[in-house]
């Protein structure tokens, strides 16, 4: 997660109070100190099982919420300031972290051959997509 700069402005404030070799990109406790990677995996873990949902690595999200940037046509530059992505480095952080659905690829596919040999209703049926228009 990126260090946002109101984050930045309470850390200097509160990091002499942190053990040493703890970096300011993490986040705080209400009072400044520092959080427990144990904590954080337990409260996450909490969370899954509250909301219903299936247990998940946390590190997942930030995958699922890439790859659902993507998929609602979010710009490129637009993800990596979300996802906190340095320039420079961001189009190999896209192609570690965005997983390309191949229902999506086969509609950019269909799109193609359209653009290239005009509309085709050939009735033919995929049964590993939605063949709904």
């Amino acid at each position: 997660m990126p260090v946002r700069p109101r984050l930045r402005r309470v850390s200097k404030g509160t990091a002499s109070r942190w053990p040493a070799g703890t970096s300011a990109a993490e986040l705080a406790k209400p009072l400044g100190g520092p959080l427990s990677a144990n904590t954080d995996y337990h409260d996450c873990k909490r969370l899954l099982d509250d909301a219903g949902v299936r247990d998940a690595r946390l590190h997942a999200a930030r995958h699922t919420a890439a790859t659902v940037l993507m998929l609602l046509g979010v710009p490129d530059r637009v993800i990596d300031q979300i996802m906190g992505w340095e320039p420079g480095t961001s189009a190999r952080m896209r192609a570690r972290y965005l997983h390309v659905p191949d229902a999506m690829l086969k509609d950019v596919a269909r799109k193609l051959a359209e653009a290239i040999r005009g509309p085709q209703d050939n009735g033919l049926v995929d049964k590993n997509q939605d063949n709904e228009r």
